[in-house]
């Protein structure tokens, strides 16, 4: 905590004189030199008081010989949006002196609030001191936090010399996610017995899965095409059991979606996948993340991801989604295709009719398919302006992809996505704005 050279420790301590030890520095220098020209030998007495003072505090405090460490401890490291997170720090006082006065202050991004700070009066040797801060943000994101700042002062308050600790933390704020009822969606059944629901868009591994034959396997588990194909005995592995598979689509363009802030469409679509997801999660679906840029998060059983880790995987991704400048859907398309067979579920911005046309081809590649269709108007306020600008094109696409199979689900500003979800399965809402768009 301080420097081995008398010189530098001392050069830095001057460069901490607070505006006390500078006007106490000044003014006894000033007496010293009005008790020259004056010859004063009292003044000049004073004046060497005065301008020793703050330079004695200087040297001690930058040459002080604190060994402090420190430690930092989220709860929880991800939080919701406009939920509160609570931030513990620890300082250990490992040397056999006890602290001075310590300012602690850490570095915290203005969007969490304003930078806490706290005063330690004693740290006795040995001894450690916790103290904590509460962080809340509305806007999802990963922010860093720290590194950690330690202030050492004198008694007099002459001087002060600032020690900053490297380590740092990052909060990740993920987006709200509601609880969804449980409904029957398209083309689920129940299995026997105590068995959990299932799709009939299950997509397992392959049933066949082959290794080497090992001494004592049953010669009934040889499989004789494979044996000839590679010139050694191969035998079946036990059969793989079939998952249900589900992909979340985020529609994340730009031109798809209106608004600003908290309160924007984008922000409502990213809510709506988060809590689709890891409502799917919940049910046992392999459920993975895509987005219209391509970006891919793989569900569980990828990698060795259990359930909740993939649960996090996809929150982590979807607090730092961002608008993209994309014009279409096209490089979402090329994993859909090749994921074969599974629940799509799309949350879409506004789309144009080749775009709609697009979507309507991919419903036969998937076992079954519910958009979640923003009518982006009622957002930009121009629902309340003109009623029907734009109402016959948004009825036209909700249209088409009903025609194609897909269950569609408009959604307007202000709508709540357990109700949407809710009518999934053919329930009636009672949102006058989709009795409007003829949900």
């Amino acid at each position: 905590m301080a420097s081995s050279d008398p010189t530098s420790g001392l050069r830095a301590g001057l460069r901490g004189l607070t505006t006390r030890g500078r006007s106490f520095l000044a003014a006894g220098v000033t007496a010293v030199i009005c008790a020259y020209v004056l010859d004063q030998d009292a003044l000049l007495r004073v004046g060497v008081l005065l301008a020793a003072l703050p330079l004695v505090a200087a040297m001690v405090v930058a040459n002080t010989r604190y060994r402090v460490a420190s430690g930092r401890r989220l709860s929880p490291r991800r939080a919701v949006a406009g939920q509160e997170a609570r931030v513990h720090l620890r300082v250990d006082n490992v040397s056999r002196v006890p602290t001075g006065l310590l300012l602690l202050e850490d570095k915290v991004p203005y969007v969490l609030g304003p930078r806490p700070r706290f005063v330690l009066d004693r740290v006795e040797p040995r001894g450690h001191r916790e103290v904590s801060y509460r962080v809340r943000s509305d806007l999802r994101g990963r922010y860093p936090l720290g590194p950690l700042q330690l202030r050492l002062s004198d008694p007099f308050g002459m001087c002060e010399v600032n020690r900053s600790f490297s380590a740092s933390d990052v909060l990740t704020v993920v987006p709200q996610v509601q609880a969804l009822p449980y409904v029957r969606l398209s083309g689920e059944w129940v299995g026997q017995g105590e068995s959990r629901s299932r799709t009939l868009a299950l997509a397992g591994d392959d049933d066949v899965i082959l290794r080497e034959y090992r001494p004592g396997d049953d010669l009934r588990r040889v499989h004789w095409k494979s044996t000839a194909r590679y010139g050694e005995l191969m035998v079946r592995r036990e059969e793989q059991p079939q998952r249900a598979r589900a992909t979340v689509l985020l529609d994340t363009r730009e031109i798809g979606h209106r608004g600003t802030g908290p309160a924007s469409s984008f922000e409502w679509a990213v809510s709506c996948a988060a809590s689709v997801a890891v409502h799917l999660l919940e049910r046992g679906y392999q459920t993975q993340l895509l987005t219209d840029t391509g970006q891919w998060v793989p569900g569980p059983g990828t990698g060795g991801n259990s359930g909740a880790d993939a649960s996090g995987l996809i929150l982590d991704a979807l607090a730092v989604a961002d608008l993209s400048d994309g014009g279409g859907l096209s490089r979402a398309e090329e994993p859909l295709r090749a994921g074969g067979e599974g629940l799509l579920v799309a949350v879409l911005g506004e789309l144009d009719e080749a775009q709609t046309a697009r979507l309507a081809r991919l419903r036969s590649r998937t076992g079954g398919a519910i958009a979640f269709l923003i009518d982006t108007g009622t957002w930009a306020g121009l629902r309340m302006l003109a009623p029907d600008t734009g109402g016959d094109e948004f009825r036209a696409r909700v249209r088409q992809l009903r025609a194609a199979g897909w269950t569609v689900l408009p959604v307007g500003s202000g709508d709540s996505v357990p109700d949407l979800w809710r009518a999934a399965d053919g329930a009636k809402t009672t949102s006058p704005y989709r009795e409007e768009a003829g949900a």
